[in-house]
């Protein structure tokens, strides 16, 4: 059973920075037989979840939302099986709860990273709130 458990997140103000922290159990990021991708999400209230950055654990190729790029940075620990989404220069409108997300796929196999419903397990989410 794959388990993803988050940590980091709370208050900040403007242009401020946090580190969200992603660890997962009951599996290895980098389980060789397969393509694993590593996503973050946001979800606002009264909007829709909302693609934030992904990562290819395998070879390391990211991927940003535009609102973010620049700003926030996706990135992995092997030895830890933990991947990490450091915020900087947050905003106001970076307010959210933000989940981590993962998805084994057959190597060749296809995947919209920007899609919530490509992924198999989520963490419990946490808060970033940003004040002004």
């Amino acid at each position: 059973q794959v388990q993803l458990v988050q940590s980091g997140g709370g208050l900040v103000q403007a242009g401020d920075s946090l580190r969200l922290s992603c660890a997962a159990s009951g599996r290895t990021f980098s389980s060789g037989s397969m393509a694993c991708f590593l996503g973050w999400f946001r979800q606002a209230p009264g909007n829709e979840r909302e693609f934030v950055a992904a990562a290819n654990w395998n070879d390391g190729t990211t991927y940003y939302a535009d609102s973010v790029k620049g700003r926030f940075t996706i990135s992995r620990d092997n030895a830890k099986n933990t991947v990490y989404l450091q915020m900087n220069s947050l905003k106001p409108e970076d307010t959210a709860v933000y989940y981590c997300a993962a998805v084994w796929i057959a190597y060749g196999s296809s995947l919209v990273l920007g899609r919530s419903d490509e992924y198999d397990y989520w963490g419990q989410g946490t808060q970033v709130t940003v004040s002004s």
